[in-house]
């Protein structure tokens, strides 16, 4: 929980909302954090399951994602559980579970000890989601991975 607040805190602290929001990148609509469970890098590839809270800046219900993230590049190391945030950029508003689908895009991380990531993803509802302009990833342990990122996200309905 502490590093959950701490990765919401840091979303907060760097301002990650549009410079200047403009119809390519859209609106900031919410921020999306995601616990992404501990592993090891395989050199090449790595695919990590992840669970999410979407959070809509409009102050609505926070929704629930479960899924994946893979990774296709350098991925040397072993991690344990991180935390990663991203703002949440859309054309307007938008549905329940919208966020559901395929993102991809750039990835970069290090971690000694303790570490910070940058990725930047596009993709979900008819490829209008973007999950920018970088998330904020905290997590421990001994990696270092640049490449190709996947994120693959199920709205968990209740």
């Amino acid at each position: 929980m502490r590093k959950l607040a701490l990765a919401a805190a840091a979303v907060a602290a760097l301002g990650l909302s549009a410079p200047a929001a403009d119809a390519k990148t859209g609106v900031k609509i919410g921020v999306l954090t995601c616990e992404i469970e501990g592993g090891v890098g395989l050199i090449l590839v790595s695919s990590k399951k992840v669970n999410c809270v979407y959070q809509p800046s409009s102050g609505g219900r926070p929704e629930r994602y479960e899924g994946r993230i893979r990774k296709l590049g350098v991925d040397i190391g072993v991690t344990n559980q991180a935390i990663l945030a991203w703002a949440v950029f859309a054309p307007g508003k938008t549905k329940r579970g919208a966020l559901e689908g395929t993102y991809v895009g750039a990835t970069a991380e290090a971690t000694v000890v303790a570490g910070l990531g940058a990725n930047v993803l596009i993709g979900g509802f008819k490829k209008t989601i973007s999950l920018q302009p970088l998330s904020v990833q905290v997590q421990t342990g001994l990696n270092v991975a640049a490449g190709v990122a996947g994120l693959y996200l199920d709205f968990v309905r209740r």
